[in-house]
């Protein structure tokens, strides 16, 4: 299933990131500024978080592969819908549509892997399921702003659409009926109630505090804006910026090939350490890039120190209740993409105060805070 889980991951990977390259594109269409559209962002984030909490338990309750694709078929219908859009209040209804029902993919993809792989062998192979998604980080910028540049932003959203479409297919195809079986255990359909028991572990609720952050500094803060900062003042095409934004896809690569070794190195804890850190000199550079090559660099430096940061407490989610496993790792989800939802707004509001640098340099050293935070009470905690 690994390889299937991850095409579906790199559908929604490229939900995720389509827009980096084409927000000045749709605001000029709109008559608004970037800062305004980054209400795409939000749209999209705040329903995948939101959602978290029904898809959780639906997952636990009726197989999570099954609720996995039918969230897919959905999510790249509403993509598709999102053409249709001649003004931002329809473009947004829909974006959040499309956020809600993409919500069910990675987190029950997640909770596959923790339930069928031991714990000693799951980050490595989460960094392997994960490849969809780097591979969406490394190919949908290039690839959005060109389709952007020459169709238009519409056709960005059919494509990738069209990719979700065929990987839910692909799904279906390939388990038959092994899809509709309900192979969840027994007791799973306890539902809601396994987010009172999550939440009685203070390991878990600091677990959820940390992707709250993750999320605010980088999904929503710094990340989206990567393409429209190079865009605005470096004054590169729209295809150029996607290039230049799917170098984070490089570093990311990089850390799929290495995660086991890195792990056996580091160790859980030093390992999102040196990540957390790397990553924050890597947006203070950012901050203060004389030219878009440098950029480029430290883009690319991202993508290996993101993950390294990152993985480990995606790791820790498929963990936090084993029991419950699909509502254990949507929670993690939820309070990520709420964190994202809210970090845009906060970006776009220090966009406008103080210009990109303020922005980069205020994730870099929130960024920094989390990873000494994490390390002391994230990794070095028990439940």
């Amino acid at each position: 299933m690994l390889p299937l889980l991850a095409a579906a991951a790199f559908a929604t990977g490229c939900g995720m990131r389509m827009l980096d390259p084409v927000l000045p594109l749709i605001a000029a269409e709109m008559h608004v500024t970037v800062a305004e559209v980054a209400v795409l962002i939000t749209a999209f984030a705040l329903p995948y978080g939101l959602c978290q909490v029904v898809l959780g338990p639906l997952g636990d309750r009726f197989g999570k592969l099954r609720v996995l694709t039918l969230g897919l078929l959905l999510y790249g219908l509403m993509m598709a819908c999102c053409v249709a859009a001649t003004a931002m209040a329809p473009l947004v209804a829909l974006r959040a549509a499309t956020g809600a029902a993409g919500g069910a993919i990675i987190p029950l993809a997640m909770a596959w892997i923790g339930d069928n792989v031991p714990y000693a062998e799951r980050q490595a192979t989460l960094s392997r399921f994960m490849t969809g998604m780097v591979m969406a980080q490394l190919l949908t910028g290039p690839i959005s702003g060109a389709v952007g540049q020459a169709l238009g932003w519409r056709a960005v959203f059919l494509l990738v659409g069209a990719v979700a479409t065929l990987a839910a297919l692909a799904i279906t195809l390939t388990l038959g009926r092994a899809l509709w079986r309900n192979t969840a255990p027994a007791g799973a359909g306890s539902g809601f109630a396994n987010y009172a028991l999550l939440l009685r572990r203070p390991a878990a609720r600091r677990l959820l505090l940390a992707a709250f952050l993750d999320g605010l500094l980088l999904f929503g803060g710094a990340f989206p804006f990567i393409g429209s900062y190079l865009i605005q003042v470096f004054h590169l095409e729209p295809w150029h910026a996607g290039l230049v934004v799917a170098g984070f896809g490089l570093g990311s690569l990089a850390y799929t090939r290495l995660a086991r070794q890195m792990l056996r190195w580091l160790g859980e804890a030093r390992l999102l350490l040196v990540g957390g850190i790397c990553l924050a000199v890597a947006l203070a550079v950012l901050a203060l890039a004389p030219s878009w090559p440098v950029v480029a660099v430290a883009q690319a430096l991202c993508g290996l120190f993101f993950f390294m940061f990152h993985g480990v407490l995606q790791a820790r989610s498929t963990e936090a209740l084993p029991e419950a496993r699909a509502t254990a790792v949507s929670a993690f989800a939820m309070a990520l993409f709420l964190g994202q939802g809210i970090g845009s707004v906060g970006f776009g509001i220090l966009l406008g105060h103080g210009g990109y640098g303020l922005a980069f340099g205020v994730a870099a050293a929130g960024l920094l805070l989390l990873s000494l935070w994490c390390q002391a009470k994230v990794t070095r905690s028990g439940n």
